[in-house]
């Protein structure tokens, strides 16, 4: 799966010259929490986020007047408050590596480009979605936790003798264990009872961690 699968495509974007009332505004009505910024020429200048916008703002213990506020604050654009050096990925990466750009740089949000031309954004909303269908959160079913050993087989040995009750695997995925010679693996199943699943197991290198039934 590729970014282009799962980005929101022709987001909103600001100008460096907007004030910083305005592009809250513009965040509020979309309900985003970041903006790309372009120029005349529609090319991405930078990226400024909510937090920047309101960490910008006077202060309500502040002495100043409310005109002195107001002046001020309508000297502030997001030129001023945004973010040059912009991390972007292309439509065509994978979308395990701009989570790993995100997770690596602390940043929840990325711009795609497509040539130079701001295309789309991925967010972490928008792999939060991906990790509720990889764990088969919105199937109903089994859903088994198990403690696996790291080694070739293992896996296809547990697939196989599931699949030959005739119950059907809707979701599974892998994670590292706590040490190198294991794998945590969790996997959601329909068409089977808790008592056959146990049984299988039984004769296979896994150890069950949790289990249970999901709607």
């Amino acid at each position: 799966m590729l970014v282009k699968d799962r980005m929101s495509r022709h987001p909103i974007t600001i100008r460096p010259d907007l004030s910083l009332a305005d592009a809250l505004r513009v965040m509020r009505d979309a309900k985003v929490r970041r903006l790309p910024v372009v120029d005349r020429e529609d090319r991405l200048v930078g990226i400024v986020l909510e937090k920047d916008l309101l960490y910008a703002s006077p202060s309500p213990a502040t002495s100043l007047s409310v005109y002195e506020l107001n002046y001020l604050v309508s000297r502030i654009t997001v030129d001023s408050l945004m973010t040059r050096d912009v991390v972007t990925v292309s439509e065509d990466t994978a979308l395990e590596e701009a989570a790993r750009i995100m997770a690596d740089h602390n940043i929840g949000g990325l711009p795609v480009m497509r040539d130079g031309v701001l295309v789309g954004m991925i967010t972490e909303s928008d792999l939060f979605k991906v990790f509720i269908e990889l764990l088969g959160a919105r199937d109903w079913g089994l859903r088994v936790t198990l403690k696996v050993a790291d080694r070739r087989g293992v896996l296809a040995k547990l697939s196989a003798a599931i699949t030959a009750t005739g119950a059907d695997i809707v979701a599974l995925s892998t994670f590292w264990g706590d040490d190198p010679t294991n794998r945590d693996l969790v996997i959601k199943i329909q068409g089977i009872q808790r008592e056959q699943v146990e049984h299988i197991i039984e004769g296979l290198e896994a150890t069950i961690v949790d289990i249970r039934e999901t709607q």
